[in-house]
């Protein structure tokens, strides 16, 4: 894994700040190469081809890349395209294979990859990205001048660009930032599924999509339920084998006490003898230890069990959150950054399960979503829902039913597509519009879920795919990207391969959603390989004490965060309305009121953050 940056028309006199920035992605070496007015820069984390035949930027007859993420399957493209080189380097394949077939190649890759290929013959430089967006990939374009960068903070570093104030706006609303938007003037982030080509002679900029989900959505299986569970075993078989092979240091293995990583890890054993495996046990968190031994045990797996603390949290959690370069307040980024540190004292990859929620339908949500049509339900069941939500006491225990049935009501009370899809998933603003002073545009969000309303295929795949295509790129792939670069760690995640992407969005509803049952073919593909105590256990995740740590372990810090004289929410919402929910006065449930103030809290670190650079500049 790496870092990557590069510039057109903006020549770098010095390329330290770039590798200072980008150091972490890539500590083994630091590398730049100046071609006519393009300047690139790599940062290299070896993990294929180790000899300096591997290292980056990488040249081939004019032709030249840098290069972030894996390819998985390079060795048979080099048998299917009869293509040879005395370098393994997966990087040396993809300027073989453009030599062969310009930008087609990119349906032929199994992998994650974000990079930058610069054709001097050509005058074209092409940015691209993997089909689910596991590897970032930014770009700051004024007109006439380009800059790309692995991380936001390196690019900011170097150009400066503007606040954008709609987007900062946007993030409260949302929790995230939507896809290509930024909390930057000028600077994108490419898509995945996408490549962008920039003329080097004239700027000029055209982006393509060739990679579309939603193709794979439109084309059900026709498959029974028996051929869909072996097509599934065999898919995930050859994805976890590539992952494996594709690597010149030990591969590990995330194992929680979850069928997805306990797949993944059943699977692994039988190609790496002597897996290396890894569990937490997380302070004030259910311990899932003991069923993830049961799988170690199983297999005989070289396992180990982490204790994390969060003692060290009020030191860490600033750096923590300025590592993502934007405003960000999944508090799950926190266990995830606390684990890879962890990790990386015992491997450099690892395999985890990433993509399968998303995929097979693993979240509580997402199964009345399977029973009922709730993108064309009727006036009637709207207002009812809509009543019964004013009349119930508010909600405040996350995992309870009471809960799971009052943000169900919630959700159908909605007949906009963004409030519906917001409400059942991040859960922050929803139903406090009123608070916003400068009103979150979210014109490019709701344009994009209508389109998947739109759809003519079942109310749970317009769920996944709207899942898929935000939340998972938009906010779970940069948490764990982030989580694990900031240690030099990579993860490999089976479930986004390119094979189960084209066939699992065709598996039919039923095999996902059983009843009230989640993920029910993997639980099903489960039963050949792990103990019975996993198989139907609930989705858990992460359990963060987020309401405690408010209240408590970060209170301090927050309080002086969201009433200090130089913060920029009150240009957005009401100040007011942040210190009535610090005293607590508000109408709200807990939950909801951590998470918001989190969500402004997330946004006062990076502004203070880039300020800071902005002075030290």
């Amino acid at each position: 894994m790496c870092g990557i940056f590069g510039t057109i028309n903006y020549k770098l006199s010095a390329s330290t700040e770039v590798f200072r920035g980008l150091f972490h992605r890539g500590p083994d070496a630091q590398q730049s190469v100046d071609v006519n007015n393009v300047q690139l820069y790599h940062t290299r984390l070896a993990i294929q081809d180790l000899s300096p035949a591997g290292v980056q930027p990488m040249e081939e007859d004019g032709i030249y890349i840098v290069f972030n993420g894996e390819i998985y399957n390079h060795m048979e493209l080099r048998n299917k395209y009869k293509i040879s080189s005395s370098s393994n380097s997966d990087t040396r394949t993809i300027l073989l294979l453009y030599q062969k077939m310009g930008m087609r190649m990119l349906e032929e890759f199994d992998g994650m990859f974000a990079f930058a290929l610069y054709d001097s013959k050509k005058g074209s430089l092409f940015l691209a990205r993997d089909r689910a967006g596991k590897k970032p990939l930014y770009l700051y374009n004024n007109g006439s001048k380009f800059v790309f960068s692995s991380e936001l903070n390196t690019l900011y570093n170097i150009t400066r660009a503007s606040v954008n104030y709609d987007s900062l706006s946007e993030y409260l609303y949302l929790g995230y930032h939507y896809r290509k938007s930024t909390p930057y003037t000028n600077v994108t982030e490419v898509e995945n599924g996408y490549y962008v080509q920039i003329n080097t002679e004239t700027c000029e900029c055209s982006i393509k999509k060739w990679f579309d989900l939603t193709e794979c959505y439109k084309n059900n299986t026709a498959l029974s339920y028996q051929e869909s569970l072996e097509e599934l075993d065999e898919r995930l078989h050859i994805a976890i084998k590539r992952r494996l092979e594709s690597s010149d240091l030990d591969v590990g293995s995330f194992l929680s006490g979850g069928i997805d990583s306990g797949l993944v890890t059943a699977i692994a054993s039988k190609y790496a003898p002597q897996l290396k495996t890894f569990t937490v046990k997380i302070e004030g968190a259910y311990d899932e230890s003991s069923l993830a031994s049961l799988v170690a045990k199983k297999y005989n797996t070289q396992h180990t069990t982490v204790d994390i603390s969060f003692a060290d949290l009020n030191k860490d959690i600033e750096s923590l959150l300025i590592n993502y370069g934007e405003p960000y307040c999944d508090s799950s980024a926190i266990p995830s950054y606390y684990v890879a540190k962890a990790a990386k004292k015992h491997i450099t990859v690892v395999l985890n399960g990433d993509g399968a929620d998303e995929l097979f339908g693993g979240y509580r949500r997402y199964v009345p979503f399977k029973h009922f049509d709730f993108f064309n339900k009727g006036r009637a069941s709207t207002l009812t829902a809509k009543c019964l939500v004013n009349l119930l006491p508010i909600a405040n225990e996350k995992k309870s039913s009471y809960n799971y049935i009052y943000r169900l009501l919630k959700f159908a009370s909605y007949t906009n597509p963004l409030k519906m899809y917001s409400s059942a998933s991040s859960d922050i603003f929803v139903g406090y519009e009123d608070v916003f002073l400068r009103q979150p545009k979210l014109e490019d969000i709701t344009a994009g879920l209508h389109d998947i309303a739109d759809l003519d295929i079942s109310s749970l795949k317009k769920l996944l795919l709207m899942d898929f295509q935000t939340i998972l790129f938009s906010g779970l792939l940069p948490k764990m990207d982030i989580a694990t670069m900031a240690h030099s760690l990579e993860g490999r995640s089976p479930f986004l391969s390119k094979e189960l992407l084209e066939f699992a969005p065709g598996i039919k509803d039923n095999y996902k959603i059983h009843k009230v049952t989640t993920k029910y073919i993997l639980r099903d593909l489960a039963k050949k390989y792990l103990p019975d105590e996993l198989i139907n256990q609930p989705k858990r995740g992460f359990e963060i004490p987020l309401k405690s740590w408010v209240n408590s372990n970060l209170k301090e810090m927050i309080d002086d965060y969201l009433l200090s004289a130089d913060t920029v929410y009150p240009q957005l919402i009401k100040k007011s309305f942040i210190e009535d929910l610090l005293r607590d006065k508000v109408k709200i449930s807990a939950e909801r009121r951590a998470k918001i103030l989190f969500c402004v809290f997330g946004l006062e670190v990076w502004y203070k953050n880039i300020r800071t650079m902005k002075m030290q500049h």
